[in-house]
């Protein structure tokens, strides 16, 4: 069966695409909403979880705001594409077209998640000076994912629906 990602043109044989009614991802129809809320949380676990972990390295070390969110930023990404990385290695695929399918699937969701969530905490007052006890810190951080989903949400739900984004990472689920 064809891979879907539209990088890489490699074939697979442990291949499936599991696309329900509504879920054509090959560009055919558009994908759910479900669909794309389930990729988006894919993405949000990831980045939550790198994002978080550098805000409280970064502020817990003292560093400045800009060290801080470059640490966060980054760990997001890392955190991100391991997660569909390490998924579709379990499906079969060599570390390299594993790799070349996480980055075609994670690369434009993580980033607007990222923009969103960030510029939410940079324009929030007093957040950027917070410390890892306070509750605008945690506010700020957390309230900064619920909106970066809500905006990820529909990019993902068209991204899908042309066969890009997560619909990549469909045909090894």
């Amino acid at each position: 069966m064809k891979v879907m990602d539209h990088t890489a043109h490699q074939t697979h044989g442990a291949a499936h695409n599991h696309a329900g009614p509504g879920e054509h991802h090959g560009g055919q129809a558009g994908a759910s909403w479900g669909t794309a809320a389930k990729a988006t949380v894919h993405c949000l676990t990831g980045c939550a979880i790198g994002e978080i972990l550098g805000m409280v390295i970064g502020t817990a070390l003292m560093w400045g705001n800009v060290s801080t969110m470059i640490l966060a930023v980054t760990l997001a990404f890392v955190f991100g594409y391991s997660f569909t990385l390490l998924a579709v290695r379990r499906a079969g695929l060599d570390f390299r077209t594993a790799l070349k399918v996480a980055l075609a699937a994670d690369t434009v969701s993580i980033a607007i998640m990222e923009l969103v969530d960030n510029g939410i905490i940079a324009l929030t007052p007093g957040a950027m000076d917070a410390h890892l006890g306070d509750g605008l810190f945690w506010a700020a951080l957390l309230g900064g994912f619920a909106v970066a989903f809500l905006i990820t949400t529909p990019v993902n739900k068209w991204m899908i629906g042309r066969g890009k984004g997560h619909a990549v990472v469909h045909a090894y689920h």
